[in-house]
């Protein structure tokens, strides 16, 4: 029998699992983050990227990316920028909205985050990306969080000497992805350099990478980590997380329903058609310029919502019988009525399918 998934802390923070859903961008929106959160299993959520200078400024976009409600708890704010005073001062505006920890990516490969010395690119340079730390916690009172990758390529793997500086900043807990900025998704994860990072510091060291199934999860924890970041898995699997503690705690991860599958997909679609300015315990801010009060959705929501879900079934559906299917099917709903109707038809019967088993 595996030991039970326990509580951990970050800082002041209580996690109530070491089982963290990691941000991709454009995907683990606040609706897709709570829906996982009520499954069980999650630890922490972890918001989509989000511009430091974006949130100084207060532009309404940026802002939008920082939501999230009081049911994610506990919720951590990930922004980049590579300016330590304004990362400093993004760190306040993050603490003024409530949030219970701030996180800095250092891991993001993406060219045109990386070109402006943001992203991965500050693994080029750990004196400079320790730097930016030591402003973030002379700023706030949050703990501050650090996501990174083994470097910047394998001639330049510049990870343990970034965790030890960090940490020496003042960093909380440090999350490193495995693989190389040069890599992207390419290849495997290397959880053993991760470990051997895990193993140079003091503070929690998360890893991320290549956690598809419930059963990974677990065996990475016996890699020395004291969590594990799940990205691509959630996407395919919002259980993944509670099956992965259902093993943690010696018992047979739970089966997923067809149905269960479906009612996922609806609800996502409900949430994101929500106005979340009209939930009574709703999101922990209005955007400048926000309308309190629309009484309709506003132009192109409908769009957006469909191109969501499409995104998310490109994902979803992977590993089902009929995925190709479905994906095409997805991609051609010109409406949210059209789009539940095929939802229903396709997910809503009395077959059953077992996920991460």
């Amino acid at each position: 029998m595996c030991a039970p998934a326990e509580a951990m802390k970050i800082g002041a923070v209580t996690l109530p699992s070491p089982f963290v859903v990691s941000p991709m961008a454009g995907m683990t929106d606040t609706a897709f983050r709570r829906l996982v959160k009520r499954q069980g299993g999650c630890g922490l959520v972890v918001s989509e990227m989000v511009s430091s200078e974006g949130l100084v400024r207060g532009i309404d976009r940026t802002l939008e990316y920082a939501e999230y409600t009081e049911e994610e708890r506990p919720v951590s704010i990930q922004i980049f920028g590579g300016d330590p005073e304004r990362m400093a001062e993004a760190a306040r505006v993050v603490e003024g909205m409530g949030a219970d920890i701030v996180d800095v990516n250092m891991g993001c490969p993406v060219p045109k985050i990386a070109k402006h010395q943001a992203g991965c690119s500050l693994m080029r340079d750990p004196a400079h990306a320790a730097s930016i730390v030591r402003a973030m916690t002379g700023a706030v009172g949050i703990p501050v969080t650090v996501k990174m990758r083994k470097g910047w390529d394998e001639t330049d793997l510049s990870a343990p000497d970034v965790a030890r500086r960090v940490e020496d900043a003042g960093a909380a807990a440090i999350t490193i992805h495995g693989r190389t900025a040069r890599q992207s998704y390419s290849g495997q994860a290397d959880w053993d350099f991760v470990s051997g990072v895990a193993r140079a510091v003091t503070i929690p060291v998360f890893g991320s990478g290549d956690c598809i199934e419930p059963d990974h999860i677990v065996s990475k924890l016996g890699a020395g980590v004291s969590g594990v970041f799940v990205g691509r898995g959630v996407l395919r699997n919002p259980w993944i997380l509670a099956q992965a503690r259902d093993l943690m705690n010696g018992r047979p991860p739970r089966v997923v329903t067809l149905e269960e599958r479906g009612q996922f997909l609806l609800e996502y679609i409900q949430l994101l058609l929500d106005d979340p300015a009209r939930e009574a315990e709703g999101f922990r801010h209005v955007a400048p310029g926000q309308a309190a009060d629309a009484s309709t959705p506003a132009r192109g929501r409908e769009r957006w919502v469909i191109n969501k879900v499409r995104a998310l079934c490109s994902w979803y559906s992977r590993g089902l019988d009929g995925g190709s299917h479905l994906r095409t099917a997805v991609n051609s709903a010109e409406s949210i009525a059209h789009l539940r109707d095929l939802l229903a038809s396709s997910f809503l019967t009395d077959v059953e399918l077992a996920v991460g088993r």
